[in-house]
C-alpha cells in the first residue's frame, strides 16, 4: 500500500493523509474524513483537534514533493522512464512504444490519454499526465508489479503545474508544436516554454529525440546530452512512403542503411509517429532490424483511426481535436477516399475559443461535408460555441446537429457506398460534458450499434 494520501475519499487504513491546499478545495475540510477513512496521520498547514499524531508544516504541497522524493528516490533510480511530449501524437507514440517493449520482452508500463496500462491492469485517468502524487502511485505501482521501464505521456499542463518534480527521463520525444491549449497558455511562446520544461527533466545520460520537420524541434537541446531527429532530413531519415486505407509501405533510412517496413497504420501522421516509436527503440538499445521485425504487431490505441465497415463505406473513430490534428487527419483520408469524405466535428466548451472559427473553416474547406456537432460543451451553451465554429466556415457543405448521438447517426444515414465518415474529438472518451456533468457517449458504441441495428 502506499504511504501517503491527499484524496480523503481514497484514505485506507494507516495512510498518511497529506492536506493540500487546491485552487478551489482545500484538504484541511476533509482530515476528519479522512480519520473516518483510516488515516493515521496528518500532514497540515495549521494546528487540528482530533485525537491522531500530526506535523504541521509551512507548506503541505512542497512537503509532499520532498516526502515522494525521500521515500521513493532510490526505487525511480532504478527505472528507466521515457516521455513523450508535443500537441499531437504522444498518445499513439507512447502506446506503440509501449507495445513495442512488450514485443521486444521488456516488462513495461504506460501512462497517459488513455490510463494506465501494465500486464492486465488498467486504471483511467482524469489527465494525460496526471498530479504528482498520481504519478508517484502509478510509478510504484509499475514497480513493484516487476516493470523497470515506463512510458510516459508529457503534458504541457503537467510541466508548467510541475506535477513531475524529481521525476526524470532517460529518453524523451518532441513529436510537434501546434496550436492548442491557448486558453491557459495564453500565445504559442508561453506553450513552447511550457514543452521546453522538460529538459529539466533528465538523467545525466538522457537522449533527447525530435521531429527535425517542425520548426520548435530547434529549441528542443540540451549541452551535454545527446540529440537524435526524425524526419525527412533528420538522423531516422523519411525517404518515401505510400499510405493505403489500414496499412503504409514506408521506407527510411538509419546509418546509411535503408529499411522497408509495412507499418499497420494509415496515414503521414502515423508515420511521424512510427519514427518516433523508432527513433526511442533504437536509442533504447534495439537493433533497426529487431524494431522493423516486430513492426507487424503493432496496433493503434483506442479512438485512434479506429475503422468500421458500415452503411456500405467507414467510420473512422479519431481523438483529433486541434486545428493542426483535424487537418492532418481529413488530409490523409482524401488521400485514400473513393468516394466522400464526410466529417462530424465540433469543439469543447470552455476551451480556448479562438481555435473553434479555425477548425470550422479546415472541415469544410477539406471535406465533402461537413456534420458540426457539440464535442463536451462543458457550462458553455453549445449553440454559442457552434457560432463561433460557423465563423470560420466559407462553403455551405454542412448541417448543424447539436445532439452528438444522433448527428453520428445521421451521419452513418447519408453514406454512400465507399463513403468515409470520420468521427473526430472524441477518440476513446466514452462520455459527453454537458454543464458539469458526465454522461455517457461513446462514438465506437454508437457506430456499433448502428451495425447492430
Amino acid at each position: 500500500m502506499f504511504k501517503f494520501e491527499s484524496d480523503s475519499r481514497k484514505v485506507q487504513k494507516g495512510q498518511t493523509f497529506i492536506a493540500l491546499k487546491g485552487l478551489t478545495v482545500d484538504g484541511h475540510d476533509f482530515i476528519e474524513s479522512a480519520i473516518k477513512n483510516g488515516a493515521s496521520k496528518i500532514i497540515c498547514e495549521k494546528d487540528i483537534d482530533f485525537d491522531i499524531p500530526y506535523e504541521k508544516v509551512e507548506d503541505t504541497d512542497k512537503y509532499l514533493r520532498e516526502i515522494l522524493h525521500r521515500e521513493y528516490g532510490e526505487k525511480l533510480n532504478e527505472m528507466k522512464l521515457i516521455g513523450v511530449t508535443g500537441t499531437n501524437g504522444k498518445t499513439t507514440s507512447c502506446y506503440l512504444t509501449y507495445q513495442m517493449l512488450l514485443n521486444m520482452g521488456i516488462d513495461a508500463a504506460y501512462i497517459g490519454t488513455i490510463g494506465y496500462y501494465h500486464k492486465d491492469e488498467h486504471i483511467e485517468l482524469n489527465n494525460t499526465t496526471p498530479d504528482i502524487l498520481t504519478v508517484y502511485k502509478l510509478l510504484m505501482n509499475a514497480y513493484e508489479s516487476g516493470a523497470k521501464t515506463v512510458v510516459m505521456e508529457v503534458s504541457s499542463q503537467a510541466l508548467s503545474y510541475d506535477r513531475l518534480t524529481n521525476i526524470n527521463y532517460s529518453i524523451i520525444g518532441f513529436t510537434n508544436l501546434t496550436e492548442d491549449h491557448l486558453d491557459y497558455h495564453k500565445t504559442m511562446e508561453n506553450y513552447l516554454n511550457a514543452k521546453l520544461l522538460i529538459l529539466n527533466h533528465l538523467t545525466k545520460d538522457a537522449v533527447i529525440i525530435v521531429n527535425s520537420d517542425d520548426e520548435s524541434s530547434i529549441y528542443f537541446k540540451k549541452e551535454g546530452h545527446k540529440r537524435v531527429s526524425f524526419g525527412f532530413d533528420g538522423d531516422y531519415k523519411i525517404i518515401n512512403f505510400e499510405t493505403h486505407p489500414s496499412e503504409t509501405n514506408l521506407t527510411f533510412s538509419f546509418e546509411g542503411k535503408t529499411y522497408d517496413v509495412l507499418v499497420p497504420l494509415t496515414s503521414k501522421f502515423n508515420v511521424y509517429n512510427y519514427l518516433t516509436v523508432v527513433s526511442i527503440l533504437n536509442q533504447y538499445g534495439f537493433s533497426m532490424d529487431e524494431i522493423v521485425s516486430k513492426t507487424n504487431m503493432i496496433k493503434a490505441p483506442k479512438g485512434r483511426c479506429e475503422a468500421y465497415k458500415v452503411n456500405g463505406g467507414v467510420a473512422v473513430i479519431d481523438y483529433a481535436h486541434t486545428p493542426d490534428a483535424v487537418e492532418k487527419v481529413i488530409t490523409a483520408y482524401n488521400e485514400l477516399k473513393k468516394n466522400r469524405v464526410i466529417t462530424l466535428v465540433g469543439c469543447g466548451g470552455d476551451r480556448d475559443p479562438k481555435k473553434r472559427p479555425i477548425m470550422g473553416e479546415i472541415a469544410s474547406r477539406l471535406s465533402d461535408y461537413v456534420i458540426f456537432t457539440s464535442d463536451n460543451p462543458r457550462t458553455e451553451d453549445p449553440q454559442a460555441i457552434m457560432n463561433d465554429i460557423l465563423e470560420g466556415v466559407k462553403k455551405d457543405n454542412y448541417e448543424v446537429i447539436l445532439d452528438r448521438r444522433q448527428a453520428i447517426k445521421h451521419g452513418i444515414d447519408i453514406m454512400e457506398k465507399d463513403d468515409i465518415l470520420l468521427i473526430l474529438g472524441k477518440g476513446h472518451e466514452d462520455y459527453q460534458i454537458i454543464g458539469k456533468e458526465k454522461i455517457h457517449l461513446d462514438d465506437v458504441e454508437e457506430v456499433l450499434n448502428y451495425k447492430s441495428n
